[in-house]
């Protein structure tokens, strides 16, 4: 399973009262896969990337994500710190670097200081440590970065109060605030909602660029062209990996409902003409009529599967 950064082995779940909107999922993600969840309203989408994120653990079967693999999940009604304005719940996302940042400025003002030799040492030693961790980080110009992504997506300004932003606002905060945490997973639920056309444009060069694995559900077909690698489908409750981007799924899906309702047309025959003989025959359940009768029975579960 190393070469997985997520398996799912025989998932289904099951909603009040009783409604199975997930049946027997197995998949395996690889690592930096674009894949792009279809279906229809109610066909479990949400549900799939909250059982994903850990969030929903009632199911059927086991999700496995890879060991100390870092997912990162944008609801469609996400939470921010309220406590904190614009600019700080975005900074939740690259807390690591900033904390190195903020110590790297401290231990750099104490060089002002009369410090004895081993004082000295110390500080000279922790500034190289820190040095290293934030060229590990590429954090150096982190406040750029920030400004770029809160153009990009539109963000309300850094010292706005978050308790009085729209649904709207909220989303683009929190997506910012988890792009720029870079986990190396993104589980993103209609992530262009509230995006203009440029913000759109921004993300999907984002993604297109970013090493980690995506699950995107969302119904913009124009972005699931642009960067979707695979289409997974929930149809009946079953997923259907399909590799392409949006418009040769589609393509395909023509040619799958076509098979399946010549299928359909066959079998509505073949009921139609057992059930002529089972009314013909009200007094046929003699042993050598029981094969037939179960046949009857076999078609019709098949129909409404």
């Amino acid at each position: 399973m190393a070469q997985y950064v997520y398996s799912m082995i025989g998932v289904g779940k099951t909603v009040p009262p009783g409604k199975k909107i997930l049946r027997d999922i197995s998949l395996s993600f690889f690592p930096g896969a674009k894949i792009g969840v279809l279906g229809l309203n109610g066909s479990g989408k949400s549900t799939l990337l909250r059982i994903m994120a850990g969030i929903d653990l009632e199911i059927d079967g086991e999700a496995i994500p890879q060991k100390n693999l870092k997912i990162g999940y944008l609801s469609q009604e996400p939470q921010l710190d309220d406590a904190l304005d614009v600019r700080g719940n975005v900074e939740q996302g690259v807390s690591e670097a900033k904390t190195l940042l903020d110590r790297f400025n401290e231990v750099s003002l104490r060089f002002g200081d009369e410090l004895n030799d081993e004082a000295l040492n110390a500080l000279i030693e922790e500034q190289g440590e820190l040095q290293t961790r934030i060229d590990a980080l590429g954090a150096w110009e982190l406040d750029r970065k920030l400004d770029i992504a809160a153009d990009a997506l539109r963000l309300p300004s850094w010292d706005a109060s978050v308790q009085h932003l729209s649904g709207g606002e909220r989303r683009r905060v929190a997506l910012c605030q988890l792009l720029l945490a870079e986990p190396e997973m993104l589980l993103l639920d209609e992530p262009t909602n509230h995006l203009d056309a440029e913000s759109v444009a921004w993300l999907e060069r984002y993604l297109e660029q970013y090493a980690g694995t995506v699950v995107a559900v969302t119904h913009d077909r124009y972005f699931l062209d642009n960067v979707a690698g695979w289409i997974l489908e929930l149809d009946r409750g079953y997923g259907i990996p399909w590799e392409g981007n949006y418009s040769s799924w589609l393509e395909q899906k023509d040619k799958r409902l076509e098979i399946e309702e010549k299928t359909q047309s066959a079998r509505r025959k073949s009921i139609a003409v057992e059930l002529e003989w089972v009314r013909a025959n009200p007094r046929a359940r003699q042993a050598k009529s029981k094969a037939r009768l179960q046949r009857f029975s076999e078609l019709v579960d098949t129909e409404f599967q």
